[in-house]
């Protein structure tokens, strides 16, 4: 009967910790991609730009982290806008972003499609956009004694919301020690500084806010102290 339950209690622990996965707490990431503005201007123009980012996991799929962007978002145009209205934003923008990942809700084994969407996440955050307009159109070529308001440098609140999938690879000792991200995020401005212009409701009816997004890709380096999942991670 005891040569029974020895079996019986290393077959327990066996699964046990085969059902548990160490990760790393702690990452840093870099990366690079498209603007887009959506602001009180007809055309959405694209820029550039570029960001570092490091997060703190609670577990594999629950993080917080702080984002650094810096690039160029433009929009409108001199010759086509119905005013010769245009700008260049020469921006930064930081923001603290909580995100939480598919594997944490969803059950999935090592192989098959749940598997490798298990990186799947969502999140949300608060920050702040720097404005810094290194062109900004301030007269309509139709009618150049009007002047359009509007601040060169200044600074608005800022509400990103991300959807993405980063895929880690394991290192030698079976940790996931690298990751490639794919980032989709719509930033929410709460002000009228990301265009430049802040004229009068009265003479230009918008009601939104003005918005740009942010398409990135990037890599992931993970590092520190050790974590204990639940779940296998490979």
């Amino acid at each position: 009967m005891k040569p029974i339950l020895t079996s019986l209690t290393a077959l327990l622990f066996w699964f046990n910790t085969n059902a548990q996965s160490n990760f790393y707490k702690m990452s840093i990431g870099a990366g690079a991609g498209i603007t887009q503005s959506f602001g009180d201007l007809a055309k959405h123009d694209y820029g550039l730009a570029g960001y570092g980012s490091f997060d703190y996991l609670f577990t594999p799929f629950v993080s917080l982290g702080i984002e650094g962007q810096m690039g160029e978002i433009n929009g409108g145009d001199i010759y086509t806008d119905p005013y010769s209205r245009q700008f260049i934003n020469s921006y930064k923008a930081i923001s603290i972003n909580g995100k939480l990942s598919l594997g944490a809700v969803i059950d999935y084994g090592r192989t098959g499609f749940a598997n490798a969407i298990k990186g799947l996440y969502v999140g949300a955050g608060a920050g702040v956009l720097m404005n810094k307009m290194r062109f900004v159109q301030r007269y309509d070529l139709n009618n150049p004694d009007y002047i359009f308001p509007g601040k060169d440098s200044s600074n608005d609140l800022l509400v990103p919301l991300n959807i993405g999938i980063t895929f880690n690879f394991m290192d030698r000792y079976g940790y996931s020690k690298y990751g490639i991200n794919f980032n989709y995020q719509a930033n929410v401005t709460l002000g009228e500084g990301m265009d430049g212009y802040d004229d009068s409701p009265l003479k230009f009816k918008s009601g939104k806010p003005d918005i740009y997004n942010y398409f990135s890709i990037g890599l992931k380096y993970h590092f520190g102290s050790i974590g204990l999942s639940t779940k296998t991670l490979y």
